[in-house]
C-alpha cells in the first residue's frame, strides 16, 4: 500500500490534535459554565412583569398602574399564522436545530473574522429566550457563550411550543409592549386571534430593533420590514402568492392605542393602588399582574363624577367670569401647526377643552382657517349685529367652534367672592383674540364658556347594609389635584353634625315632641376662651320649639341647649360608637353646631348607622385581590347590618353552606362565604327610626326642601354650613343607598354669600340620587316594635285628641309617650272616645 506524502501526515495529525484540543477545551468550558447556569425549570413557572389593575364590581376597567404592557397568553391562544410569522422572520430552522443553529452560528463567525466585533446573526429564537430571561444584552464572548450553553439546556427541557411561548409573552416590542398580546392591543385594537396577515407581519418584523422598524415611529422603514417578512412566509409556504399580494398592498392602520379605563374613578384607583403597595411593596406591585376588584358601581360612578362636576360648574358661573387662563400674541404664530403646539400642554380638566381665540367676528357658514379670513373677520366685527358675533374658537387639530354672545352671558366679570360686574353686552366683552380659553359641550351640537373651577367637592356613596363604596369622587378631576377631599380632607360639618347630637339627646330620654327654648343665649366658656352669643342662621329667634322641627329647622340654639343637658362627655362618649375619632370631637358646646373635624367618608360611614337600623358598618372599597394567576390573596369580610344574619344573609343570597361558589352578591358586594360578619348594633333600632323620621321632615318641611322634586318619601338627611360660609354639606339617604355631598376651597375662604348647605351642595345630592335610584322601589326603615304613635298637640308636645284642630302626629317609644295636655282637659278637648287617643301604629 502506498503511503501517504509526510506533509500531508503532519497536517491530518495536527487538525485531528486541535480538534481534539478544541473538544477537550470546550468540554472543559461546558463542565466549568454548566453548574453556573440557572436553572431551566424556572421556565415553566415563570412570572411575567404584568401591570397592576384596578377593576369595578361589575369587571369595568378603572386603571393600570405598570411600565410594562404585557398579556400572557396559552400556546393554544396564539393563532398559527402569528407564531409562524415570526418564526419565518426571526429562525426559519426552529423546528430543525437543537437550540443552535449552525448556519447562523457560522455567518455571525464570519463577521466576527470580517470585521473583528461581534454582530448580528447566528441567534435562535430559543437563544432570545434564554437571553431575555436569564441573561443582559451585553455584547460579549462570555454572554454569547452562555447563551449557547443555555439554548441546548432549554431545548432539552421543554418542547418546541412552550420555547415558542415564553418567546411570544417576553419579547420586547415597543410602545411598552411585551409580548404579541399586549402589542396587538396597543398598535392595532383588537386581540391577536383578530389581527389581518398584513398586522401580524408588522409585529414580526419588531424583534430586531422595535424602535428602528416601528410603524408609529419610523411608518416607512417599518412598511419595508414588513415586506420582508411577508417575503419569508411566502417563501417558507406558510402563506399564498395571492395573499402575500394582497398583503403587501394593504396600509397600515397601526397607532398607539392605550387601554383605556371604561370607568372614570381615578380617585378610588388609587386608593386601591396604595392598598397593593402596602400588601406586597411597590416593586411587586407594579409587576405581578395583581388584579384589585373593587365594590365600585361602574353606573353610580358615572352619575357621581357628573353630579359632582355640573353642580362645581354651576357654582362657579354664580361667581363671575375670571378671565382667560393665558393670551398669545397670535401675530408670532403661524397657523394650525402653531396652535396644535401651543394647545399641546394644555390638559383638558372636567371635560373642558382648551382653545385658542382666533377670531372674533360675524357668524360664517364656513368656519374656514386662512390666516386672511381670520383677519378679516376681526376687522368685520364692529359692522356686524351684537347677536351675529361669534368667538372662533380653535380647539386642536383643525376643530373650531363658534361662541356667541348666549354662550358666554354668565361670564360677569369676578370682583370678589361676594361680588360680580355687569353681565356682558358684547362678546368682546368677555373675550379676546389670542385667549386661551375653555369650552364646555353641552351637547346638541352647542357649547359654553366654562372656566375650570376654584372650588372643589366630594361625593361619597355606600351601600348602608354592608359599608361596600359604590361611588367616590375626590374632586373636579384627578389630573388638576390628586387629593382626595373624600377620605383626606378634614372639615367641620356644621349642621350635617346635629342628627348625631339628636341621637345622643332620645338615648339620654329625649323625644321628637320634647320641648327646648330657642332663644338668646351667652355663654362663658372657659373651653372656648371667650365670651360666646351663637345664632341662628336667619340671625331670629323662635321660642319654644319641639325637636323635630328644630332639626327640621336647623336651629343652632336648641342644639346647644341639648348638647349641654345631655353632657359634652356623655355626648363624645356616644359619638365613640360612631367611629369619629375622639381627639376630632371637640369638648365644648361648640360640638352641637359640627365644629368636630370630619371627612365626607367617616360622615357617610356615621349617616349609614342611620341608613340601616342602627348597625356600625365598616366602609369598604376592595372586594377581593388576585395574584397573577388568578389566584385570590384577600378577600372582604365586610360586616352585614341585619337582626338574624342567618336569615337576612340567606335572603340576600349569601349562603352559610360552605359548598357554595366563593362569591356572592349582598348590596352590589363581593362576600365570601360563610366569612360575612355580623355588624355590632350601636343604637338602638327605635333610636335610628325616629332620627331618620326627623331627617325626612328634613326633606319635607326643613333646610332641604328642594329634594322633594325627586318625588320619593323614602329620602332623609341634613344640610350643613359652617362659620363663613366656609364648607357647605348635604348628608342623606334612604334604604338602599347613603350618600354625601361636601363642596368648599381647599384654602378654607368663604365661598360668598348665601351658598349654604341647601345652595351648594344639595343640588349634588339631589343630582346623584335621582339617577342612582331610578326605576328604585322606595325603601324606608321598617318600623320597630315598642313605638307607638299618638296626637299631639304642636305648641305643648304633649298629648291631645282629635278634636284639636292644631293637632299632629307624632311618634314615640312606648314608654316615652308624654302626658295628657291639661289645657285640653279644661276646654273640652277631652271628649274624643277611647279610639280617638289610641295609639296609631
Amino acid at each position: 500500500m502506498r503511503r501517504l506524502p509526510r506533509f500531508l501526515v503532519y497536517g491530518l495529525a495536527t487538525v485531528l490534535s486541535l480538534a481534539l484540543v478544541g473538544a477537550v477545551a470546550l468540554a472543559g468550558l461546558y463542565l466549568y459554565l454548566s453548574p453556573q447556569l440557572p436553572s431551566v425549570e424556572q421556565l415553566r413557572d415563570v412570572r411575567y412583569q404584568e401591570p397592576l389593575r384596578i377593576y369595578s364590581g361589575d369587571g369595568e376597567l378603572m386603571a393600570e398602574f405598570g411600565e410594562n404592557m404585557r398579556e400572557p397568553l396559552r400556546f393554544d391562544e396564539i393563532p398559527d399564522r402569528v407564531w409562524q410569522a415570526f418564526v419565518a422572520a426571526e429562525d426559519e430552522r426552529f423546528f430543525e436545530h437543537p437550540g443552535v443553529d449552525y448556519q447562523g452560528l457560522a455567518r455571525a463567525v464570519l463577521y466576527l473574522v470580517q470585521n473583528r466585533e461581534i454582530g448580528p446573526g447566528g441567534s435562535t429564537i430559543t437563544m432570545q429566550v434564554a437571553r431575555n430571561f436569564f441573561l443582559s444584552r451585553e455584547q460579549t464572548y462570555m454572554r454569547k457563550l452562555n447563551e449557547i450553553l443555555l439554548a441546548f439546556k432549554i431545548e432539552r427541557e421543554l418542547d418546541k411550543e412552550q420555547i415558542l411561548e415564553l418567546y411570544l409573552n417576553k419579547i420586547y416590542l415597543g410602545q411598552r409592549a411585551y409580548g404579541i398580546g399586549a402589542a396587538s392591543q396597543i398598535y392595532y385594537g383588537k386581540p391577536p386571534e383578530e389581527l389581518e396577515l398584513a398586522e401580524t407581519a408588522m409585529l414580526a418584523g419588531l424583534p430586531k430593533a422595535p424602535s428602528l422598524w416601528n410603524p408609529v415611529a419610523n411608518p416607512e422603514r417599518a412598511l419595508q420590514r414588513r415586506a420582508y417578512v411577508l417575503r419569508r412566509m411566502h417563501e417558507s409556504g406558510v402563506i399564498s402568492a395571492e395573499e402575500f399580494a394582497d398583503a403587501s398592498t394593504q396600509p397600515d392602520t397601526a397607532h398607539v392605542r392605550r387601554v383605556r379605563p371604561t370607568v372614570e374613578a381615578p380617585y378610588v384607583a388609587e386608593m386601591a393602588r396604595e392598598h397593593v403597595v402596602d400588601m406586597v411593596g411597590a416593586e411587586a406591585a407594579y409587576t405581578g399582574g395583581y388584579r384589585v376588584h373593587t365594590t365600585i358601581d361602574s353606573r353610580y360612578q358615572e352619575i357621581a363624577n357628573r353630579s359632582l362636576r355640573r353642580n362645581l360648574l354651576a357654582y362657579d358661573r354664580r361667581h363671575g367670569y375670571r378671565g382667560p387662563e393665558g393670551t398669545l400674541d397670535l401675530d408670532d404664530l403661524a397657523g394650525e401647526d402653531d396652535w396644535d403646539d401651543a394647545l399641546r400642554g394644555v390638559r383638558t380638566l372636567g371635560g373642558l377643552r382648551p382653545g385658542i381665540v382666533i377670531a372674533i367676528g360675524p357668524r360664517a357658514a364656513d368656519d374656514g382657517l386662512d390666516p386672511e379670513a381670520v383677519e378679516e373677520a376681526d376687522q368685520d366685527a364692529d359692522a356686524a349685529d351684537d347677536e351675529d358675533i361669534v368667538a372662533t374658537v380653535y380647539m386642536g387639530g383643525g376643530d373650531t367652534v363658534a361662541l356667541d354672545l348666549e354662550a358666554m352671558e354668565w361670564a360677569r366679570p369676578w370682583v370678589s367672592q361676594e361680588a360680580v360686574g355687569a353681565s356682558p353686552e358684547h362678546v368682546s366683552d368677555v373675550v379676546s383674540v389670542g385667549d386661551v380659553v375653555r369650552v364646555e359641550a353641552l351637547g346638541g351640537g352647542s357649547f359654553r364658556l366654562a372656566q375650570v373651577p376654584d372650588v372643589e367637592g366630594s361625593i361619597v356613596s355606600l351601600a348602608p347594609r354592608s359599608g361596600a363604596l359604590l361611588a367616590l369622587s375626590g374632586g373636579f378631576d384627578f389630573r388638576k389635584s390628586q387629593f382626595n377631599r373624600a377620605t383626606q380632607a378634614v372639615r367641620q360639618p356644621g349642621s350635617a353634625f346635629k342628627p348625631f347630637i339628636y341621637s345622643a339627646a332620645l338615648e339620654a330620654g329625649y323625644t321628637p315632641a320634647s320641648i327646648i327654648n330657642d332663644a338668646p343665649v351667652v355663654f362663658h366658656d372657659e373651653a372656648l376662651e371667650s365670651t360666646w352669643r351663637p345664632e341662628n342662621y336667619t340671625g331670629r329667634f323662635y321660642g319654644p320649639t319641639r325637636m323635630r322641627e328644630a332639626l327640621a329647622q336647623s336651629r343652632n340654639l336648641v342644639s346647644i341647649r341639648v348638647l349641654r343637658d345631655v353632657g359634652t362627655g356623655t355626648t363624645r362618649d356616644f359619638l365613640d360608637q360612631f367611629g369619629f375619632p375622639r381627639d376630632r370631637m371637640p369638648d365644648d358646646l361648640s360640638l352641637a353646631l359640627g365644629s368636630a373635624g370630619v371627612t365626607p367618608w367617616e360622615l357617610t360611614a356615621g349617616y349609614a348607622v342611620f341608613a340601616n337600623g342602627g348597625y356600625r358598618v365598616m366602609p369598604y372599597f376592595v372586594s377581593r385581590v388576585e395574584d397573577g394567576d388568578g389566584n385570590v390573596i384577600q378577600a372582604a369580610q365586610p360586616s352585614l347590618a341585619c337582626e338574624q344574619c342567618g336569615e337576612a344573609a340567606h335572603e340576600a343570597g349569601v349562603l352559610e353552606d360552605a359548598s357554595v361558589d366563593e362569591s356572592s352578591d349582598v348590596n352590589g358586594d363581593v362576600l365570601l362565604a360563610p366569612t360575612y360578619r355580623p355588624a355590632e348594633r350601636i343604637i338602638s333600632a327605635e333610636n335610628a327610626y325616629l332620627t331618620t323620621s326627623m331627617l325626612q321632615d328634613v326633606i319635607t318641611a326643613g333646610t332641604g326642601r328642594s329634594a322633594q322634586r325627586l318625588g320619593r318619601s323614602d329620602l332623609a338627611g341634613k344640610t350643613g354650613s359652617t362659620n363663613d360660609l366656609q364648607d357647605a354639606w348635604f348628608a342623606g339617604y334612604n334604604g338602599d343607598v347613603v350618600t354625601t355631598a361636601w363642596i368648599g376651597f381647599d384654602q378654607g375662604r368663604s365661598m360668598g354669600r348665601g351658598e349654604t348647605g341647601a345652595r351648594a351642595a344639595l343640588p349634588i345630592w339631589t343630582d346623584f340620587m335621582e339617577m342612582a335610584l331610578i326605576g328604585a322601589p322606595e325603601h324606608t326603615l321598617r318600623r320597630p316594635g315598642g313605638l307607638v304613635t299618638v296626637r299631639i298637640d304642636p305648641e305643648s308636645g304633649l298629648v291631645t285628641d282629635s278634636s284639636n284642630p292644631n293637632a299632629i302626629f307624632e311618634t314615640f317609644r312606648s314608654d316615652q309617650v308624654p302626658d295628657r295636655d291639661p289645657d285640653a282637659e279644661r276646654n273640652g278637648a277631652g271628649g274624643g272616645s277611647d279610639d280617638d287617643d289610641a295609639p296609631l301604629f
